[in-house]
């Protein structure tokens, strides 16, 4: 054999060489760390991404810079701050063997809002759009939509960017959040991050951890039966083909006349998966974005949980949801939600899941957006998305900013006596008095030992409503509000009306007979 000539061995070195390098991964980052990104103030704020193992990291932001060393497994993080707020585009730089660069940075207050339609549910389809658009011009709000899908087992990197809102892109913002933030920018006057991450249909066991859940006393009732999609029927399966042809010839026509096409039909199956999954899009849309530092978060679903065999589930799924989210960021984040407004509903029990969520509202550092007079009576999505947002911005304003606001909440029962023939319930948050809307009260009854619910008479007295009925002589049980549509008259004197409530002896055995 032959020695090769030195200059063919350097060459061969050079390639060998330049394909070990080529092996080398290059500093990535998340999804969320991106342009026009919102981080949070206040705090030191975690920055997380992979390169090599051993590989040195420098992490830049406001004239401070953090080295790290990713671990074995490329994972690295670094903390920065805490920061102070900043409506100044700064500029985030994150260096390996390569150098990453971010711009238009601002340092504010950041808010998760997470759940299903009615979260996911646009600006565009909301209350007064044509008078809401062209105001939008806020360049230190932003919105983050987490694009990613459910997955099989918790995700590292997710999808999406940020967009900031103006008259052309607020359309497409969640409006639920943008209205909530509108507020929180306004009075706080700091730039306001919104990362979104919703999906329509979806009930409240896909958004929490499968392990967290299996684990739950609570829930081991909840998984007897098959952890499997129904099985999609031919009548469905033809049904949604038929549909399907008639959106393919409307996208058509809409194409011709330049005008705006429908939503495409959902496909049958694809519903029937989302519905059966457990804790799916807890590992696509919530594991990518943890730790991303926040101020807070909110919630908005519980009509797919409002279904016979799931509404009885809610409570300890709701306080699941918060307790497990809120270790895994690492803190007691605030977290609030919006109830179940009203709506017809037949067939499910809306009440049962109004009420499991009141009854969380014994976790720490959480609240309450109460809704039961702006929903629509047909319509599962109402469009007054303006009052739910500012509901939520009350709570977050009164408790997690302390500013004076008028109330953080409508009326909430805090205790009840049965006395004399009648109930007396005192309430939490009567701000300004209470107020029987329209003149009197109604929507109250009462049960006894026999479990019979039946229609009470109800009148103010003070901070307090006393409720009798001659057909119940002996109360042990009181409702208000206690059906999918109810008669709504109970408020606070800032507008804000009583959360529906079941209090009593037995009550989650009479609760709900004589319901819907």
């Amino acid at each position: 054999m032959f020695p090769l000539p030195l200059r063919l061995l350097r060459s061969l070195a050079v390639i060998a060489l330049a394909g070990v390098a080529a092996l080398r991964a290059d500093v990535r980052l998340p999804a969320i760390f991106s342009d026009h990104l919102v981080l949070q103030q206040g705090v030191a704020v975690p920055v997380w991404g992979w390169a090599d193992a051993g590989e040195k990291v420098s992490v830049g932001f406001g004239g401070r810079t953090v080295d790290v060393v990713a671990g074995a497994d490329g994972a690295w993080t670094a903390k920065i701050g805490p920061l102070p707020a900043n409506a100044s585009a700064g500029t985030l730089i994150v260096k390996g063997r390569n150098e990453i660069v971010i711009r238009d940075v601002l340092v504010g207050e950041v808010w998760l809002g997470s759940g299903q339609s009615n979260m996911a549910m646009t600006v565009s389809r909301s209350k007064d759009f044509p008078a809401e658009q062209p105001a939008a011009t806020f360049p230190a709000i932003r919105m983050f939509k987490e694009e990613s899908a459910r997955a099989a087992s918790p995700q590292r990197e997710g999808k999406g960017k940020w967009v900031i809102c103006t008259p052309e892109t607020v359309g497409n913002f969640s409006a639920a959040l943008y209205f909530f933030g509108r507020e929180i920018h306004r009075a706080v006057g700091a730039p306001v991050g919104l990362i979104n991450s919703s999906v329509g249909g979806t009930p409240i066991e896909s958004w929490i951890a499968e392990d967290a859940q299996r684990a739950s006393p609570e829930l081991k009732g909840f998984f007897v039966g098959p952890d499997k999609p129904r099985e999609v029927s031919a009548e469905d399966r033809r049904a949604y083909e038929a549909s399907l042809a008639k959106w393919e010839e409307a996208v058509k026509a809409a194409k011709k006349t330049k005008g705006k096409a429908p939503r495409r039909p959902q496909d049958p199956a694809e519903v029937a998966n989302r519905k059966a999954d457990i804790g799916g899009l807890f590992n696509g849309k919530i594991a990518p974005l943890i730790p991303y530092a926040l101020r807070g978060m909110l919630w908005y679903q519980g009509e797919a949980n409002t279904f016979p065999g799931k509404a009885e589930f809610y409570e300890a799924q709701l306080r699941l949801l918060v307790t497990d989210w809120r270790a895994r960021w690492g803190g007691e984040i605030p977290f609030a939600w919006a109830q179940l407004p009203n709506f017809t509903g037949t067939g499910r029990d809306w009440p049962a899941v109004r009420e499991a969520m009141r009854s969380t509202l014994a976790l720490p550092r959480t609240g309450m957006a109460i809704t039961i007079d702006v929903g629509e009576a047909n319509d599962i999505h109402p469009k007054n998305k303006q009052e739910v947002g500012r509901r939520l911005a009350l709570w977050a304003l009164g408790t997690v900013y302390r500013r004076e606001v008028p109330a953080v909440s409508g009326p909430l029962p805090m205790g009840h006596e049965a006395r004399d023939g009648a109930i007396t319930v005192r309430f939490h948050h009567a701000n300004g008095g209470l107020v029987a809307k329209g003149g009197a009260l109604g929507g109250f009854e009462l049960a006894g030992a026999d479990g019979q619910w039946n229609p009470a008479e109800a009148r103010i007295a003070g901070d307090a409503v006393v409720i009798s009925s001659p057909t119940v002589p002996k109360p042990t049980a009181v409702r208000y509000a206690w059906v999918n549509l109810p008669e709504v008259t109970l408020f606070n004197g800032a507008g804000l009306p009583a959360s529906p409530f079941a209090l009593g002896r037995a009550v989650r055995e009479v609760g709900k007979k004589g319901g819907n």
